[in-house]
């Protein structure tokens, strides 16, 4: 069953907005979306990315003793809950976790959209998903904090996009609290809501495998034939999803 969330309103604009939570080690929600917000606002939806705190978006250092998933959480769940206005949530990769619990309960809330996301059941953390090692595109220092290794970002992330965008996504690389990939969430909200998986089969970073495995967690899957950022390389198509889910 198709359910179209958009309605109009008398001044034009559509009667939901699109809450958009980036991925791990990136800043600028805002930078990454923007493409596909730009297909969006032709019908009227206004789109926002809150910042994750855990990625040092919000002023405090990430690291030991830092801002990490407790605090994305709470800043995502803010976020959505300072409007009343219907609300689609749309999650990419480490922002599932977030979202997972950030939405639960929250009835501005009518649809969750995972990206090449994580969906964590009630006590399950973004670690849960691996084999303990860390990915050989991510580097852990001892400071507490892990980032994307800046040589095998673009091939693993962004091989697929524009030569602009890789350029200008890899200057948004930050380093982020390592820890809050191992704290698990406490609520599943993709149990509640209604919720659509968006599989990247190109995807060098998350395998598309284990995406739709993931997938199987969400009332609907959907392929696109990208890479981990789809809403880069083909922003008509997500935006399209966001859409008419």
């Amino acid at each position: 069953m198709t359910v179209t969330l958009i309605m109009r309103r008398e001044d034009g604009r559509a009667d939901v907005r699109v809450v958009f939570v980036h991925g791990a080690c990136v800043r600028d929600g805002a930078w990454w979306w923007r493409r596909t917000a730009a297909h969006l606002a032709d019908g009227g939806v206004v789109c926002t990315a809150p910042p994750l705190p855990s990625c040092g978006e919000t002023g405090r250092a990430p690291g030991d003793g830092g801002p990490s998933l407790p605090d994305d959480v709470a800043a995502v769940r803010a976020h959505i809950a300072a409007s009343d206005e219907p609300a689609v949530v749309v999650a990419h990769s480490y922002g599932g976790v977030v979202v997972s619990e950030a939405a639960a309960g929250l009835p501005q809330v009518r649809h969750l959209l995972f990206v090449a996301s994580f969906l964590p059941e009630a006590g399950e953390s973004l670690a849960s998903f691996g084999d303990g090692a860390p990915a050989p595109y991510l580097d852990l220092t001892p400071d507490g904090t892990f980032g994307v290794r800046r040589e095998l970002a673009a091939r693993t992330f962004l091989q697929d996009c524009a030569e602009e965008d890789v350029e200008q996504g890899l200057a948004r690389l930050v380093r982020q609290t390592a820890v809050a990939t191992a704290q698990p969430v406490a609520a599943a909200a993709w149990r509640h809501i209604p919720s659509t998986y968006l599989v990247c089969a190109r995807d060098n970073g998350t395998p598309p495998a284990v995406q739709r495995a993931l997938g199987r967690r969400a009332g609907r899957v959907v392929e696109v034939d990208a890479g981990h950022h789809p809403f880069l390389s083909r922003p008509r198509e997500v935006a399209s999803l966001v859409l008419e889910p």
